[in-house]
């Protein structure tokens, strides 16, 4: 596998995951980032509800230190079955 990419490493980099606001959906994709990233500041992570309040968006931003990084993290939130979509 190439580990080609646009990005320049490290950078600051914002990674999204979609999920339903009835549990603390926030605590779970911290929980899943979080052996991904040493020293994971929690002042960069925002949360935001769908207009219906059914859904949670949460947004963390981490210091990307490689691809690979970056692809054990979307891999851990796209294998959680409670996460419905990662970006």
């Amino acid at each position: 596998m190439s580990e080609e990419t646009l990005l320049e490493f490290p950078c600051q980099f914002p990674i999204k995951a979609m999920g339903r606001l009835d549990i603390e959906f926030d605590l779970l994709v911290i929980e899943l980032i979080r052996p991904h990233v040493d020293d994971l500041d929690l002042s960069t992570v925002k949360s935001r509800p769908s207009s219906s309040g059914t859904y949670l968006a949460v947004t963390v931003t981490i210091e990307a230190l490689s691809k690979k990084q970056l692809d054990a993290i979307y891999q851990s939130l796209s294998d959680h079955p409670l996460v419905l979509m990662a970006l």
